[in-house]
């Protein structure tokens, strides 16, 4: 532990996603996000499709600990999702962050009226961020997913 570092979690990485007004934030994020690329037409299918890269990278990629230094112990380890809530599953952290990419899916299907071509870029972005998700994979590896 860092001498001089004033939070009383050992590794705060596990409940960041849980302080005051983060999922608030998150949100206001992903629309801030959607009204940028408004004048797109397919500004559904790039905000789904950023959106659920963004969050495969800061999630289940990840891995350490980055808002702190690297003596975390084994926590470095682990990726992100795995830190989130000391990898208790079905937190509402983990509810709230498998269920968002699901609801901009359901949105960005809708809104591209189910377009065969959108709708084939939005169900693989929104697999590729909910299979790593899945806690049948917590610590498992494939295809390098999760890997130490």
């Amino acid at each position: 532990v860092n001498v001089g570092v004033a939070h009383s979690e050992v590794n705060p990485n596990t409940r960041v996603m849980n302080s005051r007004g983060m999922w608030m934030t998150y949100a206001l994020g992903v629309g801030l996000l959607h009204i940028v690329l408004l004048s797109i037409p397919v500004a559904w299918t790039l905000t789904n499709g950023i959106h659920n890269l963004g969050m495969y990278v800061f999630l289940p990629a990840v891995k350490g600990t980055p808002f702190e230094t690297p003596d975390q112990g084994k926590a470095r380890l682990l990726t992100h999702w795995a830190q989130l809530d000391y990898g208790v599953q079905f937190t509402s952290s983990r509810k709230f962050f498998t269920i968002s990419p699901i609801i901009l899916y359901f949105l960005a299907s809708f809104y591209t009226k189910y377009d065969p071509t959108h709708f084939f870029l939005n169900t693989a972005a929104l697999l590729s961020v909910l299979i790593p998700k899945m806690p049948q994979l917590h610590g498992v590896r494939i295809f390098g997913i999760n890997k130490c």
